[in-house]
């Protein structure tokens, strides 16, 4: 694949330091660190949505603390940061991984949290359907039912793009 992204040109691949030593990657580990990953942005996340009140019956406002929107902005500058550094440094991922989720989860729990104050019920649909969606990935990659093959990757490929038409 021909790209001048420094993350997934041919040259990052080879280069020393890509891959810990001795260490291979697994279904098992590439599971796991998902997982781990996935609480790492659902424990913010959640908080952050807690400091958002939700607004009350034949109410249309809501209180929202004043401490949401640093968190906001701080979680998403910090988290492209982590993702730069991610990918530059690759042999830091250990810890910049987490601090990258943890900072995501400050972001997407209060941005959710203001647009379940207007559409009430749409992130409720959009984090069980994607949640619900990895799961069941996740499960079916660990069980060897799917298997990233070319025609499997040329599968996802038709379909994502049939679903940004679609959109």
């Amino acid at each position: 694949m021909r790209t001048s992204n420094p993350v997934l040109n041919a040259e990052a691949f080879g280069r020393e330091g890509a891959v810990g030593v001795g260490e291979s990657m697994t279904i098992q580990g590439a599971v796991n660190k998902t997982l781990l990953l996935l609480l790492f942005l659902i424990v913010p996340a959640y908080w952050v949505w807690g400091m958002v009140g939700k607004p009350v019956m034949f109410e249309e406002t809501a209180s929202i603390s004043p401490m949401v929107m640093p968190l906001i902005m701080g979680g998403s500058i910090a988290g492209f940061i982590f993702a730069l550094i991610t990918a530059f440094k690759r042999q830091w991922a250990g810890v910049t991984a987490p601090l990258y989720a943890v900072c995501q989860g400050l972001a997407m729990g209060g941005i959710s949290a203001m647009y379940e104050i207007r559409y009430q019920g749409i992130v409720f649909q959009a984090v069980s359907l994607t949640v619900a969606t990895l799961f069941c990935l996740l499960m079916a990659y660990k069980s060897g039912m799917i298997k990233a093959t070319e025609k499997f990757k040329a599968g996802i490929f038709a379909a994502t793009g049939a679903i940004f038409l679609v959109y």
